[in-house]
């Protein structure tokens, strides 16, 4: 099974987190098969063999960033941050079809004041919209401030849950196999009769 990792960050918490999910994805499957995508450098579309895609971001303004918060967040810390070019919204908008390809969000969250609104829930959203498969529920990793740090612990549950994320995507990308197959004999049982008839006027 290939996996995909793609994130967006802004002063390096959610790189984190995506880091411990690719570590725990690695963890259950192939180190080679796990790969972490800042999303400025990720392909346009995923290649044929990426069966499980994972995507996590920061939450702005109750939602996935925009242009606008990047540059407010940057101004904020007054250097760089690490996704300076497209956030995970703009990335999902030309995304092509997921046609039944398994897919799990993430963000990170200030957890006080809880504030309503998840960048995950948007993305998730979206990938179903395109026909992606959701294996797991969309999950919050919780900072202490807009700029972090992240909470005590959160490096480690998003770690397991990137161990959980594996052993979900295992039976779905089996079915997803067997349903290709399934898809590929009704074609060929449609076919063979028209084919017999095919012989049988040219006999």
């Amino acid at each position: 099974m290939h996996a995909v990792v793609l994130f967006e960050s802004m002063y390096g918490n959610t790189e984190q987190i995506a880091r411990a999910v690719a570590d725990g994805l690695s963890s259950r499957l192939p180190a080679d098969t796990v790969d972490l995508v800042e999303v400025g450098t990720a392909p346009a579309a995923l290649g044929d063999d990426v069966e499980l895609l994972v995507v996590g971001g920061p939450t702005h303004a109750f939602g996935m960033s925009r242009p606008k918060t990047r540059a407010d967040a940057a101004k904020q810390v007054g250097h760089s941050v690490v996704s300076a070019g497209i956030g995970q919204r703009e990335w999902l908008e030309a995304l092509p079809a997921g046609s039944g390809r398994a897919v799990a969000t993430f963000d990170t969250r200030v957890r006080r004041p809880r504030l309503p609104g998840s960048a995950a829930r948007g993305a998730a959203k979206r990938l179903r919209a395109l026909g992606f498969r959701s294996i797991a529920r969309p999950e919050s990793f919780w900072v202490s401030g807009s700029s972090g740090p992240l909470l005590d612990g959160e490096v480690g549950r998003a770690r397991r849950w990137g161990e959980q994320l594996a052993s979900a995507a295992a039976p779905a990308a089996a079915w997803e196999a067997m349903r290709e197959r399934h898809l590929h004999h009704i074609a060929v049982d449609v076919t063979a009769p028209a084919a017999a008839c095919d012989d049988d006027r040219h006999g």
